[in-house]
């Protein structure tokens, strides 16, 4: 999508730039379009290298293309974050004396603002008149959260998070095409316990699974999330379980499955943990030099999930693999698809700096009977929805 972010000339402006880079990151053309008051918060080039298009503010700027109106007229998605008191009042007016306003008031595409002040500014008369005006036309406000201000102040009018806006902001666009049905998706990497200090785990950070949570909510399903040693903030609006070893993991996902009509499996489960746990810490000085450890293999849980889905039920599972040559990295995928007895199975590479704690992914994914149904490179949000795609366009 190409979506026109603009930015006001308050303090949060700084928050601006996580929206930004989080709406490049998940595929979409990004147009930033500030106030000259907001350039004193945020520079222009930090505004360019990150929506990695021209900047502009100028209202008499690039007459030729009729610039004032051509970008809202292209655009699929306006949002304003922040939106300050003033910029409330002036788009509640149809006041265009700037790049900003004339974009909006020329685009008939969705409008979302964020909002940020002082709470007094937002508790004002005149700025509630304002937003129950931009409201009544369809403008979508998120926020503002109560919290610390500029200065000592506390209070509502503090700006939602970046993560949240855009979420929001991609809510009013997205499909809808999973709404009524419930999904269930776990995340993150499961730890095993060595003694109350020490645990064997992964490098997994759960934010592919995370992603898909997010994506899936955008599009309308009822989403539980189960969380294993998340190294992403979970999301807000989402119901959320939190579980730390395989088999927490295991009695979480299997009572949650009960009721879902998805199950993702995209957390990095353990295989085996230590037989035994010690009740203290283990101690160099009294182990000696090596230290052995005995592991007993954990229960499958993606196999049991298969094996008991109900009919009409989706199971997906995810093969992380460090495997490098592709086509023997796809025998590895199929030998699992048919092991698992997984509806899909999302095959990736993952290694040292690929994969695991990064912003990116490529994934091939496989039907249950092992043709490739799909593929996927990019951000990991990006992959989350093409990933969902296979629930509506199998």
């Amino acid at each position: 999508m190409k979506i026109v972010v603009g930015v006001t000339g308050g303090i949060a402006a700084y928050k601006a730039v996580g929206v930004v880079r989080s709406l490049v990151l998940a595929g979409h053309d990004v147009h930033v379009i500030p106030t000259e008051a907001a350039l004193r918060f945020v520079g222009r080039p930090t505004l360019e290298a990150l929506s990695r298009n021209p900047v502009h503010t100028d209202l008499y700027e690039g007459v030729a293309e009729v610039r004032h109106v051509a970008l809202g007229q292209s655009a699929d998605l306006i949002v304003v974050a922040p939106a300050t008191a003033n910029t409330i009042a002036k788009l509640a007016a149809g006041i265009a004396d700037d790049l900003l306003g004339n974009s909006i008031l020329a685009s008939t595409a969705p409008l979302v603002i964020a909002p940020a002040m002082h709470t007094e500014m937002w508790q004002n008369p005149a700025t509630v008149a304002n937003i129950a005006t931009l409201r009544s036309r369809g403008v979508t406000v998120v926020g503002p959260a109560v919290g610390q201000l500029t200065g000592k102040d506390s209070g509502p009018g503090r700006m939602s998070e970046p993560d949240d806006i855009v979420a929001a902001a991609l809510a009013v666009v997205a499909p809808g095409d999973l709404a009524g049905r419930r999904v269930l998706v776990t995340a993150g990497g499961t730890r095993e316990a060595l003694d109350p200090v020490r645990f064997i785990g992964n490098r997994s950070s759960g934010r592919q699974g995370v992603a898909l949570a997010i994506a899936a909510a955008t599009r309308g399903a009822e989403v539980t999330l189960i969380a294993a040693n998340l190294e992403v903030d979970a999301p807000q609006g989402l119901r959320v379980e939190h579980v730390s070893s395989t088999l927490e993991l295991k009695a979480a996902t299997e009572t949650a499955a009960l009721d879902a009509d998805v199950v993702i499996m995209a957390a990095a489960v353990s295989d085996y943990r230590p037989e035994s746990v010690a009740d203290t810490k283990i101690k160099k000085d009294t182990q000696g030099d090596t230290l052995q450890l005995t592991l007993v293999k954990n229960p499958d849980i993606l196999q049991g999930l298969s094996a008991a889905r109900r009919p009409g039920q989706v199971v997906i599972g995810f093969a992380a693999e460090t495997e490098t040559d592709p086509e023997r990295l796809l025998e590895i995928g199929r030998a699992k698809a048919a092991r698992k007895g997984v509806d899909y199975l999302i095959v990736n590479r993952v290694g040292w700096n690929e994969g695991f704690a990064t912003e990116g992914n490529e994934v091939v994914m496989l039907s249950g009977a092992g043709d490739i149904v799909s593929e996927a490179t990019g951000a990991k949000s990006v992959v989350a929805d093409r990933i969902l795609d296979l629930l509506v366009d199998p």
